[in-house]
């Protein structure tokens, strides 16, 4: 007997939770097709403003992966888009031809921005914040531009802002409306909100429609508002709302709302009208409502699945919502009707210093909203207080304090979770309530709130209630408890050892591959994932140099392509300069290719080389070959660059001679994989010229010799490198950094920069292993020389063959 089919259009979040609570009811009942119109797998769309900010990367949203589509035996065409439904014949057609017979279809289409209806609105520059390349397409923005604006000031808008800010742009949110984010908070709430905001060097304009957006060469260039004042803007987000997406379901003649009744409208079983079909998520139009927050998402998800999986017993009702959210770090919560009304009362504590608001609606013996700002530990509570209808008069002079303030009467929150009754929800995102919770725990042994994410998807969305899940696991475990913690922290699912466990075993059992590595520990998936294999290469590679085995199929595409991808698919090549220095010779080279090859961008960066951007693939040889210099490695976790100032070679205020120092380093450390990218800087003397001072190492001339200062950063997050010693000499520089890099190399965890190692590990450990203990450094440095003594340049590689470079080994 064949199994049905499914065919599932739309890989968000809402479509695969449904994908998920179908599989765990009836695992064998359908053939599953799913249509994505992203190249990914299923991502979590409430981590986009960290990744925005810089937090984050597409890897750590993840929630399916393209194996565990493999795994599940799904058939995902990813990157297409479903263009009509043939409701006759049952199948959808996509755009590019593809088809998929059904015997159900389930729409989960999602929603579609808003663009404001104004002229410029189709300019180059403009752009919507909905979905993971809007993201990266901001980050790109961000990396050229200096003047953003942000249309709309509800939480997409606000976190948009509040990335672009951290990314160094100047910002500017306009907003319609009188205040701040006005569908989840009161005025002196969001007043209280904006001046936080505003601290952080957000500027906003209240009140204000925007009439035009303006070009300048091709692109926007300025917002203008409808009272004539104009807004400087390289990129404008329109962050002004969302619409339900209908349009494949109106094509297909199902019954959708109109206006603000838009939407696929659905019975309680999420049937649309056309039997065989169902829709869940934002573009569904429930007994009118349209929800756009992932908890209704997920009830609906959870319906759905019972009905496709032939149980027939449930029934959607509707949802209570409540806004429980971190609006750029800041908590924000609100719930029921908030603004209050005729016959209400309300409850207000307002400390405008200490950053806190609540305010409380009662009506008669009733909660019926509430808005906490800075301060949302009890939102769980009133949130179960408006939904459940409790009657509050005898806690009325105490409901202002939070459920602690009730003693043995009521369900304490932070300590006292164990007091929490079981059937109280914790995860509102994913409906998991604490008795669920609890019985994983037992059931399984769990010690980890990452283990409890896996087994409950409790604080795996939104995150907002991890506090809470962290005192429910103590409670119910007690000393047997683990703290989350990078270091205890699995590399991914496919083991349960941290980082630190894998460098370990890989030294102490010498294991020379991958799959080695797998076999001893007993990986779960048998060929790992874009997570662990790139790890696993790279500890093995620096723990058993010109031993253990390279395998170039676990680094990613840019460590393959040996040049940096761009958003378009073309690539950068960065050729080396050692040290910053360069001939006429070299310069005409890099002139004569791009000649050639019609490079349409060239660049002098940050670390004082020359970039050539937007290179075809295919044509990547022929650069390597006519450039003839080495490569820069601008694209690897790996040396990067050694940046100089002219130094005393020329300059009148310098005290040694940096370029000759930066040429040393850089030719030493050439061919440097490292956990993360590393950048080193030279400057001739204490003016500091090489910006030495935000360097994973940074090397400063005085007087009487050199400082060396580690652990800076200049990303997202500047941190000032920490002097660690003194020396006299070029060969102690060049002794003391090998060492400090080699004891990183050692020690540090893939991805892991040294600003965090050092933070993790201590500048004291640091200090006591490099600058302290003499035999000690001598050995670290060794093994550094000892590992890059045949380093081989990957373009001769690639253009010749091998063709290893004969490395000089400087004296200890």
């Amino acid at each position: 007997m064949r199994k049905q089919r499914l065919v599932v259009v739309g890989n968000g979040m809402a479509g695969i939770r449904t994908v998920e609570e179908l599989l765990a009811l009836a695992p064998d009942l359908y053939d599953i097709t799913v249509f994505g119109a992203e190249p990914h797998g299923n991502y979590n769309r409430i981590l986009l403003s960290p990744v925005l900010a810089g937090e984050m990367a597409l890897p750590d949203i993840m929630l399916n992966d393209l194996d565990w589509y493999r795994q599940q035996g799904i058939t995902l065409h990813a990157g297409r888009s479903v263009s009509c439904i043939d409701r006759v014949a049952r199948k959808v057609r996509s755009s590019d031809g593809t088809e998929a017979e059904y015997d159900r279809l389930l729409l989960a289409t999602g929603s579609t921005p808003f663009i404001l209806p104004i002229p410029g609105s189709d300019l180059p520059g403009v752009i919507a914040y909905r979905d993971i390349a809007d993201t990266e397409a901001m980050i790109a923005a961000a990396a050229t531009y200096k003047h953003a604006v942000v249309i709309g000031a509800g939480l997409l808008g606000l976190e948009a802002a509040n990335g672009l800010k951290r990314r160094g742009m100047e910002v500017t949110v306009v907003q319609f409306a009188d205040w701040i984010m006005e569908r989840q908070l009161d005025k002196p709430a969001a007043d209280l909100l904006q001046i936080s905001l505003e601290a952080r060097g957000l500027r906003f304009l209240l009140g204000k429609s925007s009439e035009a957006l303006l070009a300048k060469d091709g692109r926007v260039a300025a917002v203008r508002l409808k009272d004539g004042m104009e807004i400087a803007a390289d990129l404008v987000v329109m962050a002004a709302g969302i619409r339900p997406n209908t349009q494949l379901a109106e094509a297909a003649k199902l019954h959708c709302g109109k206006g603000k009744m838009s939407g696929i409208v659905v019975s309680d079983t999420m049937q649309t009208f056309d039997p065989k079909i169902y829709a869940v998520g934002e573009c569904v139009n429930h007994r009118g409502t349209v929800y756009g927050l992932v908890a209704p998402l997920f009830e609906q998800a959870k319906v759905c699945a019972n009905h496709l999986a032939n149980f027939g017993i449930g029934r959607y009702g509707g949802s209570s919502v409540s806004t429980k959210l971190k609006v750029t770090g800041i908590d924000v919560f609100s719930a029921g009707e908030f603004m209050g009304g005729k016959n209400a009362e309300e409850i207000v504590l307002h400390d405008r210093v200490g950053g806190v608001y609540k305010k409380l609606v009662v009506d008669g013996d009733r909660l019926a909203g509430a808005v906490l700002i800075g301060d949302t530990a009890d939102g769980a509570w009133y949130f179960r207080l408006i939904k459940d209808q409790t009657p509050i008069g005898e806690m009325r002079d105490r409901l202002m304090f939070g459920e602690g303030s009730l003693g043995d009467s009521g369900h304490a929150h932070g300590k006292n979770a164990a007091a929490m009754a079981d059937s109280a929800e914790v995860c509102g995102c994913n409906g998991v309530c604490k008795g669920t919770i609890v019985k994983a725990i037992r059931e399984h042994g769990l010690f980890t709130i990452d283990a409890v994410r896996k087994h409950t998807k409790a604080s795996s969305s939104c995150g907002s209630c991890t506090g809470l899940v962290e005192q429910i696991l103590a409670s119910t475990v007690g000393g047997a408890y683990k703290p989350a913690s990078s270091a205890d922290k699995p590399v991914c699912a496919c083991t349960d050892y941290p980082h630190a466990t894998l460098r370990q075993t890989i030294r102490e059992q010498k294991l020379l591959s991958i799959d080695a590595v797998m076999r001893f520990l007993e990986w779960r998936t048998p060929n790992g994932c874009a997570s662990c294999r790139p790890a696993l290469n790279y500890y093995l590679i620096s723990t058993w140099p010109n031993e253990a085995q390279d395998d170039p199929q676990s680094r990613f595409i840019n460590e393959r392509a040996h040049a940096n991808i761009q958003k378009d698919g073309s690539f950068s090549v960065v050729p080396r300069m050692w040290g910053g220095l360069t001939t006429p010779d070299e310069l005409r080279r890099i002139a004569d290719v791009a000649e050639k090859y019609q490079v349409p961008t060239l660049k002098v960066t940050g670390g004082q080389r020359i970039d050539l951007l937007g290179i075809k693939k295919a044509d990547l040889p022929g650069v390597w070959k006519d450039l003839g210099m080495p490569s820069g490695h601008a694209y690897g976790k790996s040396i990067r660059t050694v940046k100089t100032c002219v130094g005393s070679e020329h300059c009148r205020f310098g005290t040694q001679r940096s370029m000759d120092m930066g040429v040393s380093l850089e030719k030493m450390l050439f061919g440097m994989w490292s956990p993360h990218k590393v950048k080193l800087a030279v400057s001739g003397c204490p003016r500091n010229c090489a910006e030495s001072g935000i360097k994973d190492v940074g090397i400063i001339g005085i007087d009487s010799g050199w400082e060396i200062h580690v652990a800076g950063n200049g990303g997202i997050k500047t941190e000032v490198a920490q002097f660690l010693c003194k020396v006299g000499s070029e060969d102690e520089v060049r002794e003391y950094s090998g060492a400090f890099l080699q004891l990183y190399r050692e020690e540090g965890f893939y991805l892991e920069r040294t600003v965090h190692y050092v933070a993790r590990v201590g500048l004291d450990h640091v200090k006591q292993r490099v600058v302290e203990d003499g035999n000690g450094r001598r050995a670290l440095y060794q093994r550094l020389l000892y590992a890059l003594q045949d380093a081989a340049d990957p373009w001769v590689e690639r253009v010749a063959g091998v063709a290893k470079r004969e490395y000089e080994v400087l004296p200890a």
